[in-house]
């Protein structure tokens, strides 16, 4: 059995380059979803935007490429290339695509 999918088992891997932008659009690729750990790998078009929603668990947003705009509980934070942001449970946030960027969203459900 495997938990995690959608990428190459034991081979080294640029995660940056396991998810590509569309024009006009957001790409997604699940890697794990369970009831305790979500792990997607997501592209933006520069421009476009995930509305204010909330989530369950934590969500960690690690930035691979490029520049998004988070914005959580009213307040926005610039993210790049090697940043990480925590949205907490239950705080509402959006994403927005200053530029096309690349990200891996974590997110940690509560038990």
């Amino acid at each position: 059995m495997s938990y995690i999918k959608n990428i190459d088992h034991e081979a080294v891997l640029p995660l940056v380059k396991q998810v590509s932008a569309q024009p006009g659009q957001i790409v997604s690729k699940t890697l794990s979803q369970n009831k305790a750990v979500s792990l997607t790998l997501f592209a933006f078009a520069k421009g476009e935007e995930i509305s204010t929603h909330d989530s369950e668990g934590d969500a960690m947003v690690q930035v691979l490429e490029g520049v998004g705009r988070f914005t959580v509980d009213g307040t926005q934070h610039l993210c790049t290339a090697g940043e990480v942001l925590v949205m907490p449970a239950k705080k509402p946030h959006s994403v927005y695509a200053v530029e096309a960027f690349k990200m891996l969203l974590t997110v940690v459900f509560p038990s």
